[in-house]
């Protein structure tokens, strides 16, 4: 039963990190070691965290095992032995996740040295591969181990150090207290990092739990959010022009017999579409003598510059669309909740991407009685339960080392249920704790940006530096997480000072008894400091210091938060009368097939004109079947029905196009034809 448990919870968490690294990566258009890459590591660091529980499961169950083998001596004369005292001899059951011995060892001794090369080894070689803007591969890996050379070159001095130490006849290390050592210091770096992401977790999250409740508090920030897109995607944009004009001299300057025309050919494969059939056709009419050839140099880092621009671009867009769905939602909530029919009505119908059981499900009135009703009351609840949670872990993280009395909650719960032996009940306990430390750490990797150089953007759009860099924090992070763990429910010896079997997981970190300064001081006291940086991220210090260098942040007592704010219900108002516009225009649109019987769809030929099928109801395509020939006057009522539904075909016009009215009306870049220039 135990090795069913074991495979299907390997399978079910390899589905896991699969969704999530196809919710935040392209899976079609990035590098496959990329993704390979991503994948494992997220993979790796999710097992841990689902084993773990089956680990403390089977160390308590080996550990009843011993006792009963090994009873303790009777101070007192010998004496018979009642019913009761013997069925505590034989209370022992296996748990329904019991794993035989031997295979835990070499399954943590797989995952975390495959989980501790891939964050100090290969992703970092990998990041730097996938940024860099060389045309061949060859290129490619000497750019990222020429990038990586310093960071390889401390690795390899501190080996070397640490078999000088090894060597030498006062120490005398061994093999395996090298590797305590490395595991240490690997484990104590993850350490520094980890109490400031889970500080930050442990209040964020149950209190964006509870402001999610309040309808007002979320438009309000979404209408933030929007103005600070707003300014970033004119930003991403006036970025890529410039880009693309370097590109475009560059493009002018190399013939198409020329060495480096292959390179720039590649450049302009990166480039939008609009923004490539503009230089084919700027190509065409300039020789390219004018300017002056660029080096290759140039032509690598103006590669690297267009696949950065780009994705910048993307990401900024992609966001902002869904900045204002979210807004258009909460508007539409607030009208609900003074509207007297229990009915919830979307203001733009057409952009709600359902699936048939959603649509089957989330009734109107089902959408409504959630939005209205029932939907602040559970957040709520949800932000309560969460509170209390994080009360746990900071009062378990302050008093973990006291033993006598046994102090940490989850330490209480897990010993509660190993005196019944109730299994069931300590890997939900385990499980329900460490699945919740998990969380408030991974969500803060989730929530953070690095300026430009790390963000993870859902929907597809993170790109290959992020996602790698992420896989490195995860991989970083997950081991001292347990660790830590280990230590709030007493489990490891290091912090419990018991003689007790140790689980399979702190055999393979070593005995950190080696280094006592560590062990007993910096594990010890260090998670203390979560207490401080929860009351920071409640206090908003953070956020507050970040508004004074300049990078904004949502408070709602701040005077450009206001500003902001203020500048985004604009934008909204802006945004909604140009959708209901083109909502208009597609209704207007659909009248007019209607009226004149054209019910088929209308194409565009290579030229960019509108081509009209013709319905086969219709009674001109019935004179025309008829074999009758059309008068000049026929030809001419034919031809203005034509130009009309050509006038009413566009959906979205640019800014400089005018209405239907004998004048032009736009065409986009893709659609466009060999004479529209002309």
């Amino acid at each position: 039963m135990g090795g069913a448990a074991l495979a299907a919870v390997v399978v079910l968490v390899f589905f896991l990190a699969l969704y999530l690294l196809q919710r935040y990566g392209d899976l079609r258009r990035q590098q496959r070691l990329v993704l390979l890459g991503t994948l494992m590591s997220w993979y790796l660091c999710f097992l841990i965290v689902f084993i773990l529980p089956f680990d403390v499961s089977t160390t308590i169950y080996k550990q009843c095992v011993l006792d009963n083998s090994n009873p303790p001596d009777p101070v007192t004369p010998a004496r018979p032995i009642n019913r009761s005292e013997a069925s505590v001899l034989k209370v022992c059951e296996e748990p329904w996740s019991y794993i035989p011995d031997g295979v835990l060892p070499v399954f943590w001794r797989v995952v975390y040295w495959s989980s501790q090369f891939l964050t100090w080894l290969l992703l970092p070689f990998m990041q730097s591969y996938a940024r860099s803007g060389a045309f061949s591969r060859v290129a490619k890996i000497k750019t990222a181990l020429f990038e990586n050379a310093i960071y390889y070159g401390t690795y390899l001095l501190i080996f070397i150090s640490l078999l000088t130490l090894a060597t030498h006849p006062q120490w005398k290390l061994t093999w395996s207290e090298l590797q305590t050592i490395g595991i240490t210091a690997a484990n104590s770096w993850g350490l520094l990092l980890l109490v400031l992401l889970l500080g930050y977790g442990l209040v964020e999250i149950p209190r964006t739990c509870w402001m999610s409740s309040s309808h007002s508090y979320l438009l309000a920030k979404t209408y933030f959010k929007l103005a600070k897109m707003a300014a970033e995607k004119a930003a991403a944009e006036e970025n890529l022009a410039d880009v693309m004009e370097e590109v475009a001299t560059c493009n002018d300057s190399v013939r198409y017999n020329h060495s480096l025309r292959k390179c720039v050919d590649t450049i302009i494969m990166k480039c939008p579409t609009e923004h490539q059939e503009n230089m084919s056709r700027n190509a065409e009419s300039v020789g390219g003598e004018q300017n002056v050839l660029p080096t290759k140099r140039r032509l690598v880092t103006l590669h690297k510059k267009v696949i950065t621009a780009v994705q910048r671009l993307s990401q900024a867009r992609v966001q902002w669309s869904i900045l204002l769905d979210q807004a258009f939602h909460l508007e539409d909530v607030d009208k609900s909740h003074s509207s007297s029919v229990r009915h919830f009505t979307h203001s733009f119908p057409s952009s709600q991407h359902r699936g048939w059981i959603h649509r089957f499900l989330c009734t109107p009135t089902v959408e409504w009685y959630w939005e209205c009703v029932f939907r602040q009351s559970v957040h709520r609840l949800l932000a309560v339960l969460l509170c209390l949670l994080s009360a746990a872990v900071v009062w378990s993280e302050c008093t973990f080392f006291s033993t006598h009395p046994v102090l940490s909650l989850f330490a209480v719960f897990v010993q509660v249920a190993e005196k019944h032996y109730n299994y069931i009940y300590i890997e939900a306990a385990c499980f329900v704790s460490i699945l919740f430390m998990c969380v408030c750490v991974y969500s803060t990797v989730f929530r953070i940006r690095f300026f430009n150089y790390y963000h993870l953007v859902p929907h597809h759009q993170t790109d290959a530096y992020s996602l790698q860099f992420s896989g490195m924090l995860f991989c970083r992070l997950t081991p001292p997480l347990c660790l830590n763990f280990l230590g709030l429910i007493h489990m490891d010896s290091t912090v419990s000072h018991q003689d007790r079997i140790q689980t399979s997981y702190t055999s393979i970190m070593g005995s950190m008894h080696l280094l006592s300064f560590i062990s007993d001081g910096f594990y010890i006291y260090y998670p203390m400091l979560v207490l401080l940086l929860c009351f920071a991220t409640f206090y908003n210090l953070g956020s507050r210091c970040l508004n004074l260098l300049g990078f904004h942040q949502y408070i709602s007592d701040d005077d450009v938060a206001s500003d902001l704010v203020d500048e985004g219900r604009e934008l909204i108002r802006r945004e909604r009368r140009k959708r209901q516009k083109s909502e208009d225009e597609g209704i207007r649109r659909w009248a007019w097939r209607e009226r004149y019987g054209v019910r088929e769809s209308t194409g565009w030929t290579r030229a960019g004109y509108t081509v009209i099928e013709d319905n086969q109801n219709s009674p001109v395509t019935k004179i025309k079947k008829s074999g009758i020939k059309f008068t000049r006057g026929d030809r001419e009522l034919e031809e203005q029905q034509t130009v009309l539904l050509q006038d009413n075909s566009n959906d979205e016009r640019s800014p400089n196009s005018r209405s239907t009215g004998g004048c032009y009306t736009s065409v986009s870049p893709s659609r466009r034809g060999v004479f529209d220039d002309v």
